[in-house]
């Protein structure tokens, strides 16, 4: 087995409410090929927030195992995705003045404004995640996404800071840590899926992605290249599923099974009585109509949609996503859910679509079930050519807010250090190297 934690390897790990996902991607020229895989069901999480350490440990296990052996390698850092109902986000922006005599912006001065930007009141148990630079202002010039080696005397910044429970966060974190696996970053999980099937002129336009996964339903708003608002709602897939179940009368897997055969049946393309077979839960075979199918479905849309909404037009940014909605997460797959929300809120509305720059295992790669796992890596790719570019000494400060919080000390990256320190060991102690490698012994990857 090769041993490979940096340099050409990148690991996204996608700790989902009913699945975890574990992609390796090995990077050459820039190119993302996707040589390792691993799934499994998720246990002890529920929407999104850790409820079981050791059973969350052990799913996350069981999907690193997997990737490991198909790769070949040993996984020893990670980019990690985080949701849930618990993820908080505003909008801040910060001012310092630049004195010195030759009034050239250095990197000290982004340093300097980004602090002051995330100085906001968060209640007592929540911590940042992201600071996410939206665009620099140098004496009222706009739209500036690097102000370093600019003349100036007034330095502003806008960004978007995105906070989530210090309990929810450091859970994750000691999950992946008692495998012996080091959180590179962690990631808001829709920001991360925006890298795999949003693109440039999209986010540019004024886009809203919407991340449908089985515990919660992660909203994302982008403008000018750019995150504006984000927000987590308890309604997902796994209420479809539970409708089905008592409507029909079948257990859980049947109904998950209809769900994903059968889809969203409109009343245009139902042609009189027609049916489909089902399962009882005593087993007995049944002939159930499409139209009854359809009435156990599309109120709990109704209701997930309208709150989206709801939300989007609370935040004051219905008339400016002319972009529309784009899906992605396993109920993207639903079959004529985009045409359903494009009739009944008449916005443009597609599924995410293959994203550039990323090859192998073609079935991961054009599956919106897997967009929260690729954008992390090609998030990993980019925020790390934007740290060896501008942050060579000091992978805090993010110069670029289309990357924005992959290199903020104050979140992610710097979250897994308060980690250790909290529990009285420092991240590059020999005590923790030790059980790290004790930790991979166990897990049966030292060979």
């Amino acid at each position: 087995m090769v041993v490979r934690g940096t340099g050409g390897l990148i690991v996204g790990l996608d700790i989902g409410t009913t699945k975890v996902v574990a992609l390796v991607g090995a990077v050459e020229n820039g190119v993302i090929e996707i040589i390792g895989m691993g799934k499994a069901p998720s246990h002890g999480l529920e929407k999104g927030v850790v409820v079981d350490i050791g059973e969350t440990t052990e799913s996350i296990k069981r999907a690193v195992e997997e990737a490991e052996n198909m790769a070949d390698v040993r996984i020893e850092r990670v980019f990690a995705g985080i949701a849930g109902k618990h993820i908080t986000s505003i909008n801040n922006s910060g001012t310092v003045s630049i004195s010195r005599e030759n009034r050239v912006i250095t990197v000290d001065d982004v340093r300097r404004v980004i602090e002051t930007a995330q100085a906001v009141q968060l209640s007592p148990d929540q911590e940042i995640i992201h600071v996410i630079p939206r665009q620099y202002i140098v004496d009222g010039q706009e739209g500036i996404t690097d102000p370093v080696g600019m003349t100036g005397t007034r330095l502003e910044v806008d960004v978007h800071i995105v906070a989530g429970s210090m309990t929810a966060v450091h859970n994750i974190y000691r999950c992946v840590s008692n495998l012996g696996i080091e959180i590179e970053r962690i990631v808001l999980q829709p920001l991360a899926s925006s890298f795999a099937v949003l693109t440039e002129a999209e986010k540019d336009l004024g886009v809203v992605l919407m991340d449908i996964g089985g515990g919660t339903t992660d909203i994302a708003i982008f403008r000018r290249g750019d995150i504006w608002f984000s927000k987590s709602l308890p309604i997902a897939g796994e209420q479809i599923t539970s409708d089905l179940t008592v409507g029909l009368q079948v257990e859980y897997h049947e109904a998950e099974r209809i769900k994903r055969e059968e889809g969203l049946p409109r009343v245009d393309d139902i042609s009189g009585e027609e049916r489909f077979e089902i399962t009882t839960i005593s087993g007995e075979k049944k002939s159930v109509s499409k139209r009854k199918l359809m009435k156990i479905m599309e109120p709990r849309l109704e209701e997930l949609f309208d709150l989206a909404m709801g939300e989007i037009e609370d935040a004051g940014y219905r008339d400016l996503i002319p972009a529309g909605i784009v899906l992605t997460g396993g109920t993207a797959l639903l079959k004529g859910l985009p045409e359903f929300v494009q009739e009944r809120y008449n916005i443009a509305v597609r599924r995410g679509r293959t994203p550039q720059g990323i090859h192998g295992l073609r079935d991961i790669v054009e599956s919106p079930i897997y967009a929260t796992a690729i954008g992390l890596l090609k998030y990993a790719l980019e925020s790390r050519e934007i740290d060896f570019r501008y942050n060579k000494h000091d992978r805090r400060v993010p110069l670029r807010g289309r990357v924005g919080g992959a290199a903020v000390g104050a979140g992610a990256g710097a979250g897994e250090d308060r980690w250790w320190a909290a529990n009285g060991r420092r991240e590059n102690s020999i005590i923790v190297k030790v059980l790290r490698w004790l930790n991979r012994v166990f897990r049966g990857t030292v060979r």
